[in-house]
């Protein structure tokens, strides 16, 4: 994707006006809210009309004024927007976050450019732009002039039911055997409520293995491994869409270190009829598959161990890998502080840093050895910390721009290499 650059506000708003003309905006987010340093900025001031500062060319006295009510007090702090359809048109759901509350308002494209285009660099800084082509980022860095970065598209098409209600692959209200068995539905279809967290994850899970699906070989068994399966929420959840809601002949296996967890998970696979369901004890690094593997699952495989799970999905040349990375420890280590000591002096710091350019690695990485990659938000941060999904197509055309992007990241770490490249250097 290209680098980020300058760009006059109004080139954004294009683009969201051609997106909104053939209904390509997913999605609308204004955020950082302006506020009076503005002005030193050399933008108009953002008061509301009528307010007595307004076009006062003597400095304002910024102390505190107990009684003066603060005229950004009722100002949004937030606006989303999403796409609905009502009576058979699109229209735009505004939300508006004020404090604890959030109000909604329904508008045409014109109505929901003319809000945009007022809001925008007057009450808020950051705007961002979904569409189906790729991500828009801008920030306004000076009057009328935003950095604009445009990213690979992140979300998939938005339902466009007026309802707010969640439509789930796997939805409430309905009996679901395995989500009954693992303690997260009753028996009725209700999803109890010290598993709500657990039931919205599930469904996420599904809905990236559901887009992913037209990747895969159209006909004849699927083979997935999922390693380091645990408990295997997951890994039954990937078996009923395959199977039930999709219909498809496989091989799934949920491969796991601990032998009571293998047996507890194989006896509900066979409780249930699970066909094409089976548990084995196995480590990732030294697992070897009998045939072709489609898909590679592994999910809080921690540390070095995903990329274990990531380089065995390679050699095999799988056609998918999922991973969900935890306990990035190792980037830790190798990271100087001197490189960025404002930032990594402060341990908490240069452990979330180190987290997020572990994930980096691998993404560019497996981006050099020919897959297409995402990294995109797995479950909300409310659930858990560990909410990154490396999601990866392969696509056998591996670039030297790929890989110069790799070396160049390498580089700015200050890094020779770690344990993914380590195991990939016949891929590379």
């Amino acid at each position: 994707m290209p680098a980020p650059r300058e760009c006059s506000l109004t080139e954004f708003l294009d683009l969201l006006r051609e997106s909104l003309s053939r209904d390509a905006c997913w999605g609308v987010v204004l955020s950082q809210p302006c506020r009076v340093d503005a002005h030193s900025r050399g933008r108009e001031s953002l008061f509301p009309i009528g307010d007595a500062r307004v076009g006062a060319t003597e400095p304002v006295d910024r102390r505190p004024e107990i009684k003066t009510p603060d005229p950004f007090a009722e100002w949004p702090s937030k606006l989303t927007v999403r796409p609905i359809e009502l009576s058979g048109a699109r229209q735009y759901q505004l939300a508006e976050r004020r404090g604890k509350q959030e109000f909604h308002l329904n508008l045409t494209a014109d109505e929901l450019l003319t809000r945009i285009t007022a809001e925008f660099g007057e009450r808020f800084e950051q705007a961002d732009l979904f569409t189906p082509d790729a991500d828009y980022s801008a920030r306004v860095i000076r009057k009328d002039v935003v950095r604009l970065t445009k990213r690979k598209p992140s979300k998939s098409a938005p339902p466009l039911t007026h309802d707010r209600r969640k439509q789930y692959l796997i939805p409430e209200g309905r009996p679901c055997p395995f989500l009954t068995e693992i303690g997260v539905m009753t028996p009725a279809g209700q999803v109890k409520a010290a598993k709500q967290a657990k039931f919205r994850q599930v469904n996420r899970f599904l809905e990236f293995v559901d887009d992913v699906l037209p990747e895969l070989p159209p006909q004849g068994v699927l083979r997935v491994i999922d390693f380091g399966c645990g408990k295997s929420y997951l890994t039954f959840a990937l078996h009923y869409l395959l199977t039930e809601l999709r219909g498809r002949e496989v091989e799934v296996i949920g491969l796991d270190l601990k032998s009571e967890v293998v047996r507890d998970c194989q006896r509900i696979a066979e409780k249930l009829g699970c066909r094409g369901l089976r548990f084995e004890v196995g480590d990732i690094a030294g697992y070897a598959a009998t045939g072709p593997v489609d898909m590679s699952v592994s999910l809080h495989a921690c540390d070095t161990a995903t990329d274990a799970a990531i380089a065995q999905a390679v050699r095999w040349h799988a056609k998918v890998i999922l991973a969900v990375p935890c306990c990035q420890h190792e980037i830790f280590g190798l990271i100087s502080d001197d490189s960025l000591p404002g930032l990594l002096r402060h341990g908490i710091l240069k452990e979330r840093f180190a987290a997020l350019a572990t994930d980096a690695l691998r993404a560019a990485l497996l981006e050099a050895v020919g897959y297409r990659t995402q990294v995109v938000e797995f479950i909300d941060l409310e659930h858990t910390p560990k909410n990154l999904l490396l999601r990866s197509v392969r696509t056998d055309r591996p670039s030297s721009e790929s890989r110069e992007r790799y070396e160049q990241l390498k580089a700015q770490l200050g890094l020779r290499d770690f344990t993914l490249e380590q195991l990939l250097q016949t891929e590379l």
